[in-house]
C-alpha cells in the first residue's frame, strides 16, 4: 500500500522520545501534572492500567511505556527512540539490512503498525505508521 493510499494518514517523519517507566499510571500523572503534559493515546491493559500513552507540552511529543521487567534508575533510565515513517514495511527492512537486529517484527496494535529493532549501537527504534481512523 502505497502512502497516497485513503486507508493510511499522511505522515510526517519525526523522531519521538520512548520512555521505559518502572509505574505507568504514575508516571502519567507526574508528567501531566509537573509538565502540563497532554495525554494524546492511551492503551491500557486488562485491568485497566496504563501501560503506554502519548503525551505532548506543546508541540513536543514523548511516549511512555511501562516496563515491569527492566526498572531504570531515575537517573538512568532507559529511552527507546519512535520513528514515525510513512512506509514502515521498506524502512523497516532498510534498518534490518543496514545491521540492524530485529526485536519485533511489523505487526499490528491499536491504532498502530509497528516493528522494533536495536541498531548496531544498541538503542532500540520502534518504526510505525497510524492506522487510518486512529485518533491523535
Amino acid at each position: 500500500m502505497t502512502s497516497d493510499s485513503p486507508d493510511f494518514p499522511l505522515v510526517t517523519n519525526t523522531v519521538t522520545p520512548w520512555l521505559s517507566v518502572a509505574d505507568g499510571p504514575a508516571a502519567l500523572r507526574y508528567y501531566t501534572s509537573a509538565f502540563g503534559a497532554v495525554e494524546r493515546y492511551r492503551l491500557e491493559d486488562r485491568s485497566g492500567r496504563v501501560v503506554v500513552a502519548q503525551l505532548s507540552v506543546g508541540d513536543a511529543e514523548f511516549w511512555i511505556q511501562e516496563n515491569l521487567e527492566q526498572r531504570p534508575d531515575p537517573y538512568h533510565g532507559q529511552i527507546n527512540m519512535v520513528l514515525t515513517v510513512d512506509d514502515l514495511d521498506a524502512v523497516y527492512r532498510r534498518a534490518i539490512t543496514a545491521g540492524g537486529a530485529e526485536i519485533a517484527p511489523v505487526s499490528c496494535s491499536p491504532g498502530w503498525r509497528s516493528g522494533r529493532l536495536a541498531d548496531p549501537f544498541g538503542h532500540q527504534w520502534e518504526l510505525g505508521t497510524p492506522l487510518a481512523g486512529a485518533t491523535d
